[in-house]
C-alpha cells in the first residue's frame, strides 16, 4: 500500500547477517522516508531502544505457534486499521523475507476488505514480492476470516 504499508526482513538484517550500524542506517532511511511506525513479528523480541532513538514508534506481534496465529493477527490488523486511518506510514517486518510476513500481509489485505480472495491476494503478494507464496504463507491466508472486523 504506498504511502501507507510495507513489508522487509528485519532492519539491520536477519539472524548471522545483523549488523548493528545498518541496523540504524536503515532505521534512519525508514524516518526520512516518512515511516512512523516498525512492526515485529519476530518470535524472539529484540532491542527496540534504536527505533526510539530515530523517533520511530514500534510494537511486536510474535508469531510464535500456529494455534495462536487468528487471535495474534486479528490484534494486529485492528491496530494497523488504525494506525492508517491515523495516516501512519508503517512497516511490518520479520527475521526473513518469507511466507509467514508475506500470509500476513495479504491476509490484512483480505480482512481489510482491500481484496476479495484469498487467490487474489496471494497473486497480488507474490507480484510486489517477486516471489512464490509457499505452504506457510498460503496456510496464514487461509486461515484469516474474510469481512471480520
Amino acid at each position: 500500500m504506498k504511502n501507507t504499508l510495507a513489508l522487509s526482513e528485519r532492519p539491520g538484517g536477519y539472524e548471522a547477517n545483523h549488523r548493528s550500524v545498518r541496523r540504524y542506517e536503515e532505521l534512519l532511511w525508514l524516518r526520512k522516508n516518512g515511516f512512523t511506525r516498525v512492526v515485529s513479528l519476530a518470535p524472539n523480541l529484540h532491542d527496540f531502544e534504536p527505533y526510539e532513538a530515530v523517533g520511530l514508534r514500534w510494537a511486536s506481534f510474535p508469531i510464535s505457534s500456529p494455534s495462536h496465529l487468528q487471535k495474534i493477527l486479528l490484534q494486529l490488523y485492528r491496530y494497523l486499521d488504525t494506525w492508517i486511518k491515523q495516516r501512519e506510514r508503517v512497516l511490518i517486518h520479520e527475521e526473513q523475507l518469507d511466507d509467514q510476513i508475506m500470509g500476513v500481509v495479504a491476509g490484512y489485505l483480505l480482512w481489510s476488505g482491500k481484496l476479495e480472495s484469498p487467490p487474489q491476494a496471494i497473486m497480488i503478494m507474490e507480484r510486489l514480492v517477486q516471489k512464490q507464496m509457499g505452504s506457510l504463507g498460503r496456510m496464514v491466508v487461509s486461515s484469516i476470516p474474510i469481512n471480520s472486523k
